[in-house]
């Protein structure tokens, strides 16, 4: 059997080469937390997930920093009990760095994400995002849906991969999807997420 250009990269991207890794991270580290690049790290992962390189498609690395929610001590004026906010983080990372991105890039619409690796502070992902008013999006096959109304803010819903998963709508192994969490965000007396 003949294997292609994509299982090649897939496999160098099961074991990447550490010390190339790091030094790319140095650079993410030391730029922006929202960045456009001019093409995907991973081209395997992309394409899976929907990336064409033509007009109206771009891609946004992200980076999120790790760990739950706690903040800082506010100094002054509190009893010790107001003085640190702490909340479960209920979404997961990647609908959190996709949700950055379509707030950055409001012109653009979230088509997917997947990570491109983690140091001790912060999980880099890189989201796919497109144009839709763009021509050559409108007639394309498979990405013209995202020009239609209904898809505006997708990501803002939770209706990307990664916000359907964190709200408990894609059943794993073979389950189906919890009935409690079943309506939606903004259901429950506004408890979503």
């Amino acid at each position: 059997m003949v294997k292609g250009l994509y299982s090649y990269i897939k496999q160098l991207w099961k074991k990447p080469d550490r010390e190339l890794l790091q030094s790319k991270m140095i650079q993410w580290r030391a730029s922006e937390a929202v960045v456009k690049v001019d093409k995907p790290l991973r081209l395997d992962r992309a394409r899976a997930l929907g990336y064409k390189a033509k007009k109206g498609v771009a891609v946004v690395r992200v980076r999120v920093r790790r760990g739950g929610r706690k903040r800082s001590m506010k100094k002054k004026g509190r009893r010790s009990k107001r003085q640190t906010i702490r909340k479960t983080l209920k979404m997961n990372y990647k609908w959190i760095a996709e949700k950055r991105a379509g707030q950055k890039h409001k012109n653009l619409e979230v088509l997917n994400s997947y990570w491109i690796g983690s140091d001790g502070k912060h999980y880099y992902f890189e989201v796919i995002m497109i144009d839709p008013s763009k021509p050559e999006i409108k007639r394309d096959r498979t990405l013209g849906w995202v020009s239609k109304g209904s898809n505006k803010k997708r990501v803002e819903r939770g209706l990307t991969s990664a916000g359907k998963k964190s709200r408990g709508m894609k059943g794993g192994r073979g389950k189906s999807p919890k009935l409690k969490v079943r309506p939606g965000v903004r259901a429950r007396g506004r408890r979503g997420k």
